[in-house]
């Protein structure tokens, strides 16, 4: 085997499993740019034999790989270098939209609208604690920076608070909108976060092949008067969103 692959090694000896070895040697190879996006890797069997190792140990390492979205594709069509999303780490603490957090990181923000429609929903006039047949604007976009889908994003917006809202298109940030344009004093908001599996729909926003680690926000926001406005739920792609805290003694 010759090229970028020709310094691979294997020690038999060695405490690490031979697949994890393999891997950790691959994704140096990727990380340092020595294998460049776009390349394929060696066919599984064709660098079994080189290596003196079982197909399987090598298929291991390629879904390890394909887990962490360094490489796509499989099969006879090969495994394909990916170009790593590029990670952002917003500081949590202040009410702030998608848009000023990639601001704030000197990234421009864009949007892909999915979904934009005044919508009568029971559960949500109860989240909002209204009549069964108050109206809300429901808004389901994606939210990229630099171009790169970050988060795939499902919010309402009371009509009753905000009328104004109706006539958005969903671009831009929905705090300024709701400040300027509807006149909306924000106070607070309640945010929580868990650990989810990307849904068909998530992993179609993203460019995953399979199911991959997300962070699952929902977010209620209030006025002044402690009025909820804005009820969000927003799934971020795991492998390249990181949120920061700052914390006091």
């Amino acid at each position: 085997m010759t090229g970028s692959f020709s310094s691979l090694q294997l020690d038999t000896r060695a405490p690490e499993p031979l697949w994890r070895q393999l891997y950790v040697q691959l994704d140096d190879l990727l990380t340092s740019g020595t294998v460049r996006e776009g390349a394929s890797l060696p066919p599984e069997r064709e660098l079994a034999e080189t290596l003196g190792v079982s197909r399987s140990t090598v298929k291991r390492s390629y879904d390890q790989l394909r887990h962490d979205q360094r490489v796509g594709g499989r099969g006879r069509a090969g495994s394909v270098v990916r170009r790593p999303a590029a990670r952002v780490e917003p500081l949590l603490g202040r009410l702030k939209g998608f848009t000023e957090e990639m601001q704030e990181l000197g990234k421009f923000a864009s949007t892909t609208l999915l979904v934009c429609e005044v919508v009568m929903d029971r559960r949500l006039a109860s989240i909002f604690q209204r009549p069964s047949n108050a109206q809300f604007l429901h808004i389901e976009r994606v939210r990229e920076a630099d171009g790169v889908p970050m988060t795939r994003e499902l919010a309402w917006y009371d009509l009753t608070l905000a009328p104004a809202m109706a006539d958005w298109d969903g671009g831009g940030s929905a705090y300024e909108r709701l400040r300027q344009v509807c006149g909306v004093q924000l106070a607070s908001a309640e945010q929580t976060v868990e650990a989810v599996l990307s849904s068909d729909a998530e992993a179609a926003a993203f460019g995953f092949d399979a199911p991959q680690p997300c962070l699952l926000f929902k977010r209620q926001t209030r006025d002044i008067a402690g009025a909820l406005v804005e009820y969000v739920e927003g799934t971020f792609r795991g492998d390249a969103y990181v949120y920061r805290m700052q914390l006091q003694p």
